[in-house]
């Protein structure tokens, strides 16, 4: 990446921060930034017990073929768009 592209990069994440009214993500951000700091320990012990509960069901589903691929996701959401329309 440029710095040119890197500079534009930061500015619009940076809007978007701004932007933020989910407070989970907020705080989800800043777990990434005190991470990154090194002021932070297991990104894990940030997260609430209900992101927790989603991730494990989310490996658990994963591990038992419970998953679809993108590619095969945004095909059959276009043949849902394509039946509603």
């Amino acid at each position: 990446m440029s710095t040119s592209e890197l500079n534009t990069t930061k500015k619009e994440l940076v809007n978007w921060i701004e932007s933020l009214k989910d407070d989970t993500l907020v705080g989800l951000l800043n777990s990434v930034k005190l991470s990154s700091e090194g002021k932070s320990g297991d990104w894990w012990d940030e997260l609430t017990e209900s992101d927790r509960v989603n991730i494990l069901a989310g490996i658990r589903d994963f591990e038992q073929g419970g998953t679809m691929s993108s590619k095969d996701f945004w095909n059959g959401l276009g043949q849902w768009i394509i039946l509603f329309r």
